[in-house]
């Protein structure tokens, strides 16, 4: 009786301790299911949530304005002129071929033979006309349309864009001095200007960086004797293969002419400004866009010695002349008030995506504060190029979409060129060979050690079985992975990839 007594005294005093009734935990119980069940739903919306992002960021208002009932083009042919904001274009092809899985004509090291005429067999993967089909082409090259036509389809779209010849040969002189022996034997750009004819010869590798560099590009003979017959006959044939010229000083209505062109949809044609330049003022460093650089004491211009280079470069001085007139009757046929209204919208949405992707407001920055190499811009000849960083705790797919926008030319081509012929790529337990640089530089001896050519490359485009040798006179040779060749520096040249805007 005495234990029982204590058992019901024990079982009344832990009945003391008991908080509230029992319909009191059933509604605490409830209350932490619904608490935890919200903590899960709120991760799984916050990963959704950041998967979205990157949709809204790159569609919302991704579109831009109508376009009208046209059929996107999918084959195009960008001749990439030098120092004209050309990689900036060719960052746009870049970027809508690999989104929309299109097929690149690569060249096998990081141009299609340049300075030499262009060939059909430099491009990789060419096996004859009609054999393989390529969408996109856009790197250097002297144009030379035959071979162009026997790689690029019939319905190919065929641009490109010119500068002012006086602001063109100041980033010229900038990048190529050390290569151009008519640079390297000049003081500045003004002792150049006061007398090219002094420093200038044309039987040296490289020179043709110094004169009528445009005029050299499309194919023509750039140390020709102006004559407004000639002028004429050239600013012909650019028209008869070339649909739209774009204008470098005004590329943003140039994107927005592109765009409707080709079809493609806003995003297609926003960028950023690649391979800025940075400059030294009284300040400090600055940063600007290559076509409106102010120019170090050694790049100084006077107006006459503007003038002298216009006269220097009359071929080039006659294209731009005729081709920025063309230009602006180009906008004025799609409409002035329509134009403004369009470039306002370009120019939003590229301050919106500078903002989302990029640190320091969007401001390229220093190529030595960028930590991965995969963004970092090649650094070559008298001033640095900057680059981006992009901003911190992006999620996977805004990452890449941002990446795709400041991924430099090389870097770029490299990653197209392993995904479109994957087998070609070293192997890990393989030392890679050193890449063939942008800026290839052979030139053929013979009688006048001169390249010569009629309308747009008539002339041909080099025989393959010569000595080739790179802008810094580096031998090239021919190396072989699995069945497709590259163009490689031989260990004897300087190693290193050059990069040409």
């Amino acid at each position: 009786m005495v234990f029982k007594r204590r058992a019901r005294r024990m079982r009344l005093g832990l009945g003391c301790y008991r908080v509230g009734p029992t319909w009191l935990w059933k509604a605490l119980l409830v209350f932490v299911a619904i608490a935890f069940a919200g903590q899960l739903l709120g991760v799984i919306y916050n990963k959704s949530l950041q998967q979205d992002r990157s949709w809204w960021l790159f569609s919302s208002d991704g579109q831009g304005p109508s376009l009208g009932f046209c059929r996107p083009r999918s084959h195009v042919m960008f001749l990439k002129t030098h120092k004209t904001a050309s990689s900036t274009v060719l960052n746009i092809l870049y970027r809508y071929g690999e989104e929309k899985d299109l097929r690149f004509a690569l060249p096998l090291g990081y141009q299609f033979g340049y300075p030499l005429p262009f060939n059909a067999h430099r491009v990789k993967g060419y096996r004859g006309p009609r054999v393989a089909e390529f969408s996109i082409m856009g790197n250097h090259m002297r144009f030379n349309k035959p071979e162009v036509e026997k790689v690029m389809p019939a319905d190919t779209f065929y641009f490109s864009i010119l500068r002012d010849p006086v602001a063109l040969t100041e980033s010229s002189y900038a990048y190529y001095k050390a290569v151009a022996p008519a640079f390297r034997k000049a003081k500045g750009l003004g002792d150049f200007a006061d007398n090219p004819q002094k420093y200038y010869d044309p039987r040296l590798r490289n020179n043709h960086y110094a004169r009528n560099l445009l005029w050299f590009d499309f194919g023509l003979d750039h140390n020709a004797n102006f004559s407004t017959t000639l002028t004429q006959r050239g600013e012909v044939a650019i028209r008869r293969t070339f649909k739209l010229i774009l204008v470098s000083e005004h590329f943003d209505e140039s994107m927005v002419l592109l765009r409707h062109a080709l079809c493609w949809p806003l995003d297609a044609v926003v960028s950023f400004s690649l391979n800025a330049r940075q400059q030294k003022s009284n300040g400090g460093s600055s940063w600007v866009v290559k076509a409106a650089a102010a120019q170090p004491p050694a790049m100084a211009l006077t107006d006459n010695q503007r003038q002298k280079l216009r006269e220097w470069n009359a071929l080039d001085w006659h294209l731009y002349q005729a081709f920025n007139r063309s230009f602006w009757d180009e906008v004025d046929h799609f409409g002035r008030a329509r134009m403004d209204q369009e470039v306002v919208l370009l120019r939003t949405r590229r301050e919106l995506l500078a903002k989302a992707c990029l640190k320091e407001g969007g401001r390229p920055v220093e190529a030595s504060r960028i930590r991965d190499k995969n963004i970092r811009p090649f650094q070559s000849g008298l001033v640095k190029i900057l680059g981006y960083e992009l901003q911190p705790g992006l999620d996977n797919a805004t990452r890449q979409a941002c990446l795709r926008m400041i991924r430099p030319e090389i870097q770029y081509k490299d990653l197209l060129d392993a995904r479109q012929f994957p087998r070609a790529a070293p192997q890990p337990a393989q030392a890679p060979p050193p890449a063939i640089p942008a800026g290839g530089a052979y030139m053929r001896k013979g009688p006048s050690s001169q390249l010569r050519t009629g309308e747009l490359g008539v002339e041909g485009g080099g025989r393959m079985g010569e000595e080739e040798r790179d802008w810094d006179g580096s031998r090239l040779s021919r190396s072989n992975n699995n069945n497709n060749q590259t163009l490689v520096r031989d260990r004897g040249g300087r190693e290193g990839k050059r990069n040409i805007r």
